[in-house]
Order: structure tokens, then sequence, then C-alpha cells
């Protein structure tokens, strides 16, 4: 096919669409069905009827090839676990009993039963839940879902493209089973997958699907050989296949790097790629092999992950590039439109021009089929579109939102004694233990506690105008003491506020700072009904006063025992904000820190003794490529210094991180210099305590005992079981004992319990230490 006709051809699709509903209907109806208000039926029907909307939504909006599959009632990597039978032994009875609350069973655990561990998806702020296989796995297919929701959409005569995650990416990203070797390699069961994919791709095509996208972002990272060898042997396989759909190998996220010329050879029909930011390399590499003659190239040109509005211009200068490197030239996202929030036509509380530099997910399929049309039918026919878009980023570029002359002043005076605490740790620990006089195995919480309905209940009431400020307050002052004296009773060493008077832990600072913008209806998912509304770094970035020194003080006076101060760090209030894309990262996250070192200082001045700086952002913030590891720890790691280094010796400081692989970082977290930091381990059963061992981390450190994404309530014995084990890596002196992560999520009755239990645990491994 000529550049002409493959421009002619050319047609709108997405990979993914987000799947709350506008109001979040459908963690209203998940959650409804835990607590016994929503029926089953009540439960399905809601998510259908928001299926729909989905695709006439898309379709309406001029998207030729609609998405189906990513639909999920939790996870995605779950429902694959589900489709391909690999559900774990100690849930299968409660799968066979009732299919629903089997599959929530594995994602949330039950009261005897542990849920699937929880990770996040590569470095988003997406978690999925983690695959657990061994060389007894036997796998089966179940394609019920993915064939009912294709049914569906072509059942209102939509041209509709089955998701699945691809067999490769789903191996990859699973771990070995409880009880299977710590050596086993998930890849080696591939022969053993693939004819169940193949049993799902055939069932695909029984009913009706003309393309199925397999999608394998795993593929964008390093890969060994043998991976690689992996990858083409599983799509020369289902290549080779005859009962099949057309297959689209969809990638994203970062460059394909060595596995580009691998797909491109395989017997597949099309490959969809990223083209935006750091996978714009893709570009220059594509043409290196020769293109994709003969096959379909997606193309995905909109930025998926980010909510700027694209630059059309530059994206059909791409486009036009790739018309002669493939057989058919498709336009996209760069990925799934999970990551953004559904609309900005619900925003009502910013400005309209700054509106209109904003594109949410409804916005971005606009965008694709403006781009699809005029690499179609040539830009005369979107002259429109384009003048307004340059309009948009002119408007942007010149807003004095983005620069501040004193921002950007403070900045560049930075000097590396900046980033350096006076003293090193081993002097700095002597003087915090006789400071803060705490026992061995110190007990405390992450931060928050629970966001109880009164709470929700003030804050919607704030709003509302139903009570005033004063008003507002007293209730959060009930609250930290009602926080406070809990703590005292169970025994706590080191207490917290708890919290309440914030929404999310980087919304509730961004509002506080300057060059952030709040959405209201923004909200993004990050782990099964777990929504929050990521604010936007749109210009530079100060702090005009305090943010927590108030509360902190408050707290203070309830207690004689040490209250930290809770801060979130710069590292995580730029992955869990859409960040601008107008500067480096590094830029940005010194303006961030700086920020956040004037509220430090306060809170010392104040008489904080412990304050707490959480970067549970910095793993998942981690670069794709090992190349880029060595750049972005060098920044991330010294704005988090940048933040923490100008207090005295004997202040405190801990950082917090969760649900993400630390093995590959520990040496960042090192670099750190935190005197403390606590980390998830209940789920991976004290992982990373022991890879803090073997790195020879030489600070304190607390790996979780308590894993509070699941309603379960550990006993005692539990946490005390884990905390040997976490004795066998890390020195009693080192030694802290905490919950995996914050409590906003958990009810108070659940919260109570575990955290008495974590306690007495404590204090029974604490008696079985030797005499000091």
């Amino acid at each position: 096919m000529t550049a002409k006709s493959a421009a002619a051809a050319a047609r709108a699709t997405v990979y993914g669409y987000p799947r709350q509903g506008q109001n979040r209907e459908l963690k209203k109806a998940i959650e409804g069905y835990w607590k016994g208000r929503v029926t089953a039926d009540a439960l399905r029907a809601t998510a259908a009827e928001l299926r729909r909307t989905n695709w006439r939504q898309l379709a309406d909006a001029g998207i030729d090839e609609v998405p189906t599959g990513d639909f999920s009632y939790y996870d995605h990597v779950l429902d694959t676990t589900v489709m391909v039978g690999a559900v774990p032994d100690r849930h299968r009875d409660a799968v066979a009993a009732d299919r629903l609350d089997g599959y929530f069973a594995m994602a949330r655990g039950t009261r005897d039963v542990a849920p699937l561990e929880m990770t996040k998806w590569f470095d988003t702020n997406y978690h999925y839940l983690v695959p657990e296989l061994g060389p007894d796995t036997v796998f089966s297919a179940d394609s019920a879902k993915q064939v009912a929701e294709l049914k569906e959409a072509v059942a209102l005569g939509l041209t509709a493209r089955p998701v699945l995650v691809g067999p490769v990416t789903y191996l990859l990203l699973a771990k070995p089973a409880p009880g299977v070797a710590a050596g086993f390699d998930p890849l080696t069961l591939l022969d053993r997958l693939l004819p169940v994919y193949a049993e799902v791709l055939a069932d695909l095509r029984a009913a009706g699907a003309e393309w199925v996208q397999l999608d394998e972002p795993a593929l964008v990272q390093d890969r060994t050989p043998a991976e690689l060898n992996a990858a083409e042997r599983a799509y020369r396989d289902l290549g080779a296949l005859t009962d099949r759909p057309k297959l689209l190998i969809a990638t994203y996220f970062d460059r394909l790097g060595n596995a580009l010329p691998v797909l491109a050879k395989t017997p597949v029909e099309g490959l969809a790629l990223d083209f935006t930011e750091a996978a714009a390399a893709n570009l220059d590499a594509l043409a290196a092999v020769g293109g994709l003659p003969g096959k379909r190239l997606v193309a995905g040109v909109v930025n998926g992950r980010n909510i700027w509005v694209n630059d059309l211009e530059n994206s059909l200068a791409t486009l036009g590039t790739l018309l002669g490197l493939a057989d058919r030239v498709d336009v996209s996202a760069s990925c799934s439109l999970l990551h953004v929030p559904l609309d900005t036509g619900a925003e009502r509380d910013i400005a309209p021009q700054i509106l209109r530099w904003l594109a949410f997910a409804r916005q971005k399929t606009t965008e694709i089929v403006t781009l699809a049309k005029g690499l179609a039918q040539g830009t005369d026919t979107i002259a429109a579109e384009l003048a307004a878009n340059r309009a948009d980023l002119a408007s942007r570029a010149g807003s004095p939102i983005t620069r501040d002359p004193a921002v950007r002043s403070r900045t560049a005076a930075v000097t590396a004694a900046d980033g350096r605490r006076s003293q090193p740790y081993a002097r700095r620990a002597a003087v915090q233990r006789a400071h803060l006089g705490l026992p061995l195995l110190p007990t405390t919480t992450i931060g928050s506690f629970p966001q109880t309905g009164e709470v929700r209940t003030a804050r919607a009431d704030l709003r509302a105008g139903r009570i005033d400020t004063a008003g507002y307050e007293e209730r959060i002052k009930a609250e930290i003491q009602e926080v406070i004296s809990f703590q005292e009773k169970a025994g706590l060493d080191v207490l917290v506020h708890g919290e309440a008077e914030r929404n999310d832990m980087v919304q509730y600072f961004a509002e506080q700072l300057t060059g952030y913008l709040a959405t209201q209806h923004g909200w993004v998912q990050s782990y099964g009904t777990r929504y929050v509304r990521p604010p936007i770094l749109a210009g530079d970035i100060s702090r005009p006063e305090p943010m927590t020194v108030r509360w902190t003080e408050y707290a203070r006076s309830l207690t004689d025992r040490p209250v930290k101060g809770m801060l979130t760090g710069p590292v995580t209030m730029l992955a869990w904000s859409f960040v601008r894309d107008d500067q480096s990262l590094a830029d940005t996250a010194r303006q961030v820190a700086l920020a956040l070192r004037d509220e430090v200082g306060d809170l010392e001045a104040a008489g904080t003794s412990v304050i707490q700086v959480d970067e549970p952002a910095l793993r998942e913030t981690l670069p794709l490529r090992a190349a880029d590891h060595p750049a972005y720890l060098a920044w991330a790691t010294e704005a988090f210094r940048l933040t923490t280094s100008g207090v005295r010796p004997d202040t405190q400081i801990h950082t917090h991180m969760c649900y993400a692989e630390f093995g590959d970082i520990v040496q960042a977290i090192d670099d750190l210099d935190a005197d403390v930091i606590s980390l998830e381990a209940a789920r991976s059963h004290m992982q990373v305590a022991r890879e803090l061992a073997a790195h020879g981390y030489p600070r304190e450190a607390g790996p979780g005992v308590y894993d509070i994404h699941s309603p379960r309530v550990p006993s005692a014995e539990e946490a005390a079981a884990l905390l040997r084990t976490g004795l066998e890596a890390i020195p009693a002196e080192r030694l802290w004992v905490n919950p995996d992560c914050g409590l906003k999520t958990r009810g108070w009755s659940e919260t109570r319990a575990s955290l008495e239990n974590l306690v007495a645990a404590a204090r029974t491994v604490r008696g079985e230490l030797p005499a000091h």
C-alpha cells in the first residue's frame, strides 16, 4: 500500500477507557455489594450500563474501533488470571462456591485467606494483582467475560476489538506461588499457556472479533535474549494458528528497543507503538528495521498518561513520517486512557482559558479523531481545529501562571551542601535515641487513620456551606482527639494525628501550594475501588504559608508521646500529579522540595521531633529502561535530601514506600539518608527486609507486618511471625513495627483490632530478645 492509500485508510481507536463512570458509579456499586446493600445482579447491571455508555461515547466521538474486555470490577491482570484458570489453590473453594465472591476474595482476601500480592503497573500509579504460578500450575481457558463483552458491543452495532494482557507480559509479571522455590521462572510455563490463549482467540473469533489486541508492555523494558526468544516463539506460534482473529500486539510506556525487530518479524497482522516522550525513539527504530510492510501500525501519538492538550501539528508530522512505514496507519492514544480522568466538561472551578490547556479521556478521543481525519483527508479539513490548538498552546506557554521569577531564582541558588545533613547517620542515631527514649522494636503507624463517614460528611458540609470553618475544625479536632486517645490506649510508641483534615496525601498539599490546579471530578483508578484525583502541576511551585503545623501542634498538645509530622515527598508530589511537560522533572522536583523544606523547618521549630516525608512513588517512577535509571535517581534522591536536610541531628526523619519492587533501588533508598524507612512487606513475606540486609542498609527500617489493603485482621501471632522473619535480616535496635501503609481506607473496627494485635506482637517478640 502506498503512503497515500495508508493515509486514506487511517482510523481512530483507543486501547482502553476509564471504567468508573462519570460519578464513580462502579465504585459505589461494588462497595455496596461488599456491604450487602447491592445485589450481584444489580452490580452486573451497573457494570453493563457503564460499558454501554463508554462505547457510545467513543463511537459518538468518531472512534472507529472500540476496545472490549478492558473493563474490570477490580483489575485487568486479575481478569487474565481468571481467563487462564490460574486461580491460587487457597482461593479455589471460594471461586467454586461463587465466582464473583471468589474473584473479590483473590483481590481483597477474606477473614481466613490472604489475597494476591498487589504492586504497581510498570511506572504508573495503577496497582495490579500479581499472578502466583509454579511448576504445577495447570492452565485452562475461561473466555466467558471476554466473549460476553465483545457480544455486548457488537449488539450495539459497533466495530469492536477485544483487549487481552499478552501471554509474555502476564508471565513476566507473575511471581512464584507461596511454597514454590524463589528461583522459579514463570516464563518457563509459556508453552503450557499458549494453547489456552489459542482457545480464547478461537472463542473470540467465533463471537465476531476481526482483531484482538494483545498487550505486551513488559517488552518495553530491558529484556534478556531468552525473554525475547520467548516473545518471538509466542507470536510465531499464535500467528501460525488458523482459527484466530487478526492479532495486534500493543506496547506502551516507553521505546520498544530490541523487541521491535523481534515482533516485526512475527506473523501477526499489526503492532501498536507509543510515539510520545520517552517512546519517541520508536520512530527512528521503526525506520531502521524497514517499517512494517504488510502490517497495520497503530500509532500512539496522543499522550494517554498526561492531561495537556496535544500539539496536533507535531503529531501530524509524526504520523506523516509513519505513512511510508506500514501497510496501514491508525491513530490512537499512547496507552489505555484508564490513566486519565474522564471529562474536563465536569470541571467548574478551573478558569475556562486554563481548561482549554487540558485534555481528559473524552477530549483525547476528540484529538485522536481529529488527527485521523487530518491524516486521511488532509489538514485543510481540520484547519479550524489546528488554529484553535495553536492558540491554546500559545496561551499556556505565555501565561504568568507557568513562571515565577522568585521561585526560579531560589532554585538556581541551591548548592550541594543544601542536600546534606549536618552529621552522619551513626551520630544522629545516638542523639535521637537519647532524645526520644523509645524501646526496642518501637511501634508506629504510617500516618492516616480511617476516614470515617463523619469526617467525609463534615468535609461535604463545609463545601456546601452547611457548616462554617469553625464548625468544621471542631469536628476535625474531635477526630484527632479520638485517634490520639486510641493510640495511647493501644500502646503505640510514636503517634500520628490521623490526617482527618486531608482529602488525599498529594491533593491536600497541592491545594496549598502555588502552581497547582485541583479538579473536582478528575478521578483516576489507583486500585480496585480506590480512586484519586491527581492535582495538575501547571506552574512554578512555592508555599505561601505553613500547611500542617497547626494540626500537628494540636495533636502534640494531647499526649506526652512523640507525634510524627506528616508530609508527602517531592517525587510523590510529582508522580501522583499530572506534571507539567514544559520543563524537566528534575527542575520541577527541586521547586517542590524547596517548598516542602520550608514546611519541615516550621514543624521542627514548633517542637516536632519526628517528621515523616513519604515517598511511596520513588520506585514506581523509576524509568522502565536501566539506561535511564541513574539520571532519574540522582534528581529524585537529591530532591528528598533537599526537603529534609535542614533539620537538627536530633530530629528523626522517616520516609515510607509501599507496593512496589524495591530490590533494584536499595542503593537509592540508602542515598535518601532518612533515619527510618517503613516499607510494604506483609504480602511479600518480608522480602524487602532481606533485600535491605543483602545491601547492607545501615539505618532503621520498618517492614510492614499488617497488610492494610485487605479487610483481614491479622492475628498477633501472625504479626509476630512476620516480625521474627524481619529480625532475621534487621537487628532489633534498627527494626520498627508498623503496618504496610496508611489506614485511611480501613474501618475503625478492623483498625483497632489489627493495631492492638500489632502492639501485642511487638511486646511478645521484644520479650523474646536477649537482655540488652
